[in-house]
This record gives structure tokens, C-alpha cells and sequence, in this order.
């Protein structure tokens, strides 16, 4: 592999989704346009009874149809994911095996996870406990384990570039897209990136009822209502978004569209002291980002916030904003289609990415479901979507550990009008 420049254009050419509001990226860009929302009672087996009542589940999702029984069988839902997401990441991207062939070294593999295989550690555990260690699997070993879904994508497909896993606080999620833009430049031709997550078994639930801004809302149209004075936390999802990035004159060359330039990328870490220092650390990494990307505040078109949807963490958020942009962040869109689908934890800025990626496509701001009462200075798109030019789109997320992370990204020169 030959090492690139640090400015060489990195692009994102493929999208693959699994979200609660659609498989694939045309079905969640129809839903997500549209600004449905899909939030409803949580009904996993085991769950019904836990002071979670809602969620974004992942409905209509079929593993067996979509990954080999060999995978299934050594693999934990989130990485079930992650593996159909690949595969339609790698569609999208039109990249084939005769793409890369000649040279396995040259694909890669990043992804974050936040929880990880808690459904089948549970399974197994229930075995042992119930039945005896004769019956628990070898599997159980490495299924639940962060990085399970960045091995079995490089295994199935044969990538033997360089492979990580961000093992982190939500924020992981856009971290993951800086992870691959480096192995770009270091000389890869390509990296399937993103994250995704299955937090719904009843084993993952019981584990996040501590979680500082967790909903317990009944009512789906209520428990998520990020920037309005009823903000009661959120509600979290499944699901998440795998990536096909590449050099970008490279992409061309093979004739791949070019959907979104990775523009520029910055993290911070504040811990959990306060909602100030949260915001403090956010506007200091959206500074970073667009500071890399070369833009000034004013060339954002729109922002995807992160939302966490109580009252502290949202103040400090459109806090962030208005400082790190100035006069602009009170005028820049805002939204925050995951009031309609849930938060992922890791893969909640994957979606938002592919969200974003899709809104410089078209040319369109998808709306905020849910939220219609807006109490903080910021241009918060609600009710339907806005039809405008968008150039630059701006996404953020933070973690309930204190990460915070900005991602900038650039519409590509043969995205569609």
C-alpha cells in the first residue's frame, strides 16, 4: 500500500442501513424525509415489564436471508446488523470482489460499539445457569465482544487491511468515520466503516435503567422530545449504518459516485462533571472540525444535533452551537431525525451521518419528529422537511461519558441536484 498526503480527498461512495425506520438507504431516506416516526412500546421478549416502555426497534429485519448460518451462529444481533449493513454498503458503492482481489491488504474494517452482544451473553448465561456449562457454545467467547463485528465483516468478505473497533462512549460512532479517513491516507483502498447496536435484550435494558436521561415515557408521540420544554430523555434504539470510504480521485477512477467528501473531523473528552463542560468540549470539537474542512461557521447548511433530550444537556448543546458558529448557529437548519426512530447509542451518529450524506444528495433538510415546540434560540427543522441547498452538513454527538465529537461533511461533486 502506498501512503497518501494528509489533505488527499477521503469520500464516502456507500451506505448500508438497518434502522427501525428502514433496511437499506433509499427505505430510511423515504421514512426520515418524510419525518415519520416509528418510536412504539417495546414488545422483545423479556422486555415488556421494564420501566422502558419505548423504543426504536428494528422491525421486519430477517438475518437468515441476509448472512450465512455460519455467521449467524457465532454472532450477537448488533453484529447481525452490521453484516447486513456491510453488505449494503458495499452494493451501494458498487465495489466487488474484483475491486479488490488482487490485493485483500488493501480493504479495511472500523467499527464502534457501545454495548455490544448483550442478547446472546444473555442466552448463554441462561444456559449455563439453568442447564450446566455443557451447554453453553464457544461462542459465547467472542459474540458479545466490541470488536465481533469488525472481525466477521473482514472474515466473510476477506478484507485483510487494517481492522479496528472504537470500544467508546456514543460519540464512537463519528470517531469511527476519522479511524478509516486515516487508514485512507496511510495507503487503503478502501474502508467499510460505521456502527451498530442491539441494546434491547433484557440483560442490555436492566443495565442502562441507571443511565442519567433514559425515558421512561409510555407514550411514543411524548418520550422523545429533544429543545422543547418537555424534554423528558431519550429512547433508545437498534439498528445503526455501515460505510464504504475511499480515496476520492481513486473512487472516481473505478466510477463509483462520489456521495460525500469526509471533510474534517475533531473530538474532545469533558467527562461528566456538567452539562457546561459538555458544551464547552462539543463547540471546541465542532471548532476543530470545521477548522480541519477548512469552512468557516457560516458555510454550515445544516446541523445534525446530537439531542439527548433532557433539558441540561440540550441547553448546552444549542449553547455549543451558537458559540462555535457565532451569529450563524441561531439561523444555520437543526435537526435531529432520531426523535422518530430512537438513539442508537454508537450507531446514533452513524445514522445521522447517513442521514446527512443523503440530505446533500437532494438538497433537503429532513424534519425532527415529535418535537414542535422549540424553547432554545435555534432554527430547529420540525413538521416537515425543508427543501434548501445544502453544501456542508455538520453532525455531532456526544456520550453520557463525557466524549464529544464533530464530523463535517461535504456534498460530492456527482451527488444528484
Amino acid at each position: 500500500m502506498k501512503s497518501r498526503t494528509a489533505g488527499t480527498p477521503v469520500a464516502i461512495t456507500g451506505i448500508g442501513v438497518v434502522a427501525p425506520n428502514g433496511i437499506g438507504a433509499d427505505a430510511f431516506w423515504k421514512a426520515t424525509q418524510a419525518g415519520d416516526s416509528v418510536l412504539d412500546r417495546v414488545t422483545r421478549q423479556g422486555c415488556e415489564h421494564l420501566p422502558v416502555r419505548v423504543a426504536g426497534e428494528v422491525r421486519g429485519f430477517d438475518p437468515g436471508a441476509l448472512v450465512e448460518e455460519r455467521f449467524l451462529v457465532q454472532t450477537d444481533r448488533f453484529s447481525h446488523y452490521a453484516l447486513a449493513a456491510a453488505d449494503l454498503a458495499l452494493e451501494h458503492a458498487r465495489l466487488g470482489r474484483a475491486d479488490y482481489e488482487d490485493d485483500p491488504y488493501a480493504v479495511g474494517v472500523v467499527t464502534a460499539a457501545g454495548s455490544g452482544g448483550g442478547e446472546f451473553g444473555q442466552r448463554e448465561l441462561q444456559r449455563l445457569w439453568g442447564q450446566g456449562p455443557r451447554y453453553v457454545g464457544p461462542y459465547q467467547s467472542i459474540a458479545w465482544f466490541y470488536a465481533a463485528s469488525t472481525g466477521q465483516i473482514s472474515i466473510r468478505r476477506g478484507f485483510k487491511g487494517p481492522c479496528g473497533v472504537v470500544a467508546s462512549d456514543e460519540a464512537g460512532g463519528l470517531d469511527a468515520f476519522a479511524h478509516a479517513a486515516r487508514g485512507i491516507r496511510q495507503g487503503s483502498r478502501a474502508m467499510l466503516a460505521g456502527a451498530t447496536e442491539a441494546p434491547l435484550a433484557p440483560y442490555s435494558v436492566v443495565c442502562q435503567l441507571g443511565y442519567e436521561g433514559l425515558s421512561t415515557w409510555d407514550d411514543p408521540e411524548r418520550a422523545y422530545r429533544p429543545f422543547t420544554a418537555k424534554a423528558c430523555g431519550f429512547v433508545p434504539a437498534e439498528g445503526g449504518a455501515m460505510f464504504v470510504v475511499e480515496d476520492a480521485e481513486a473512487a472516481r477512477r473505478r466510477g463509483a459516485t462520489v456521495r460525500a467528501l469526509l471533510a474534517g473531523h475533531a473530538a474532545t473528552f469533558t467527562g461528566t462533571r456538567s452539562p457546561d463542560s459538555s458544551g464547552e468540549g462539543l463547540a471546541h470539537a465542532i471548532r476543530g472540525a470545521l477548522r480541519e474542512a477548512g469552512l468557516a461557521p457560516e458555510e454550515v447548511d445544516v446541523v445534525f444535533a446530537d439531542a439527548l433530550g433532557t433539558p441540561e444537556a440540550d441547553a448546552a448543546e444549542a449553547r455549543a452551537i451558537r458559540d462555535a458558529l457565532g451569529g450563524h448557529g441561531s439561523k444555520v437548519p437543526v435537526t435531529a431525525p432520531k426523535t422518530g426512530t430512537g438513539r442508537a447509542y454508537c450507531a446514533a451518529g452513524t445514522l445521522d451521518a447517513a442521514a446527512a450524506v443523503l440530505a446533500l444528495e437532494h438538497g433537503v433538510v429532513p424534519p425532527t419528529p415529535n418535537v414542535f415546540d422549540v424553547c432554545h434560540d435555534l432554527d430547529v427543522v420540525t413538521g416537515s422537511a425543508r427543501v434548501t441547498p445544502v453544501r456542508t452538513a455538520l453532525v455531532l454527538s456526544r456520550g453520557r461519558m463525557g466524549s464529544n465529537a464533530a464530523l463535517v461533511l461535504r456534498k460530492g461533486p456527482e451527488s444528484r441536484a
